[in-house]
């Protein structure tokens, strides 16, 4: 993953240093996005969230453990297949709600991908790796 938003940072930062609590999410979900994202979109101003064709946010919950500062997917995360074109997809962001909500970081596929109508996006085991450098 590129990057921790700035939602998550400050709550990293705040939990280290006793300034706050934080409770993880009870489900995290996978956006996918046609715009750049950065460290300070939200799960509600995701700017390039699909919005058409079937897309929904697909839940997530089954990581690797942590081991070396990272984490990655230990189940395929299979979106549900586009039912319009999707148009061509550029960067994915982990958030903890279906809609609106927190984004927890975001990052750049590894390639883009075009999704037609019919055409289903999925992410193999391993491949949403999530890393803290």
């Amino acid at each position: 993953m590129a990057s921790f938003s700035n939602y998550m940072e400050n709550k990293v930062i705040g939990l280290v240093f006793k300034q706050n609590t934080y409770a993880s999410p009870t489900n995290l979900y996978i956006a996918l996005s046609k715009s750049t994202l950065s460290d300070a979109s939200t799960g509600t101003t995701m700017a390039g969230e699909i919005a058409t064709g079937s897309y929904a946010r697909k839940k997530c919950n089954t990581w690797d453990a942590v081991s070396g500062g990272a984490t990655e997917n230990s189940q395929p995360v299979t979106f549900a297949q586009a039912t319009a074109a999707w148009g061509v997809l550029k960067y994915f962001a982990v958030c903890d709600k279906t809609t609106k909500g927190n984004m927890i970081g975001w990052g750049p596929l590894t390639a883009t991908k075009n999704i037609a109508s019919g055409d289903t996006f999925k992410f193999a085991t391993g491949d949403i790796d999530i890393t803290l450098d």
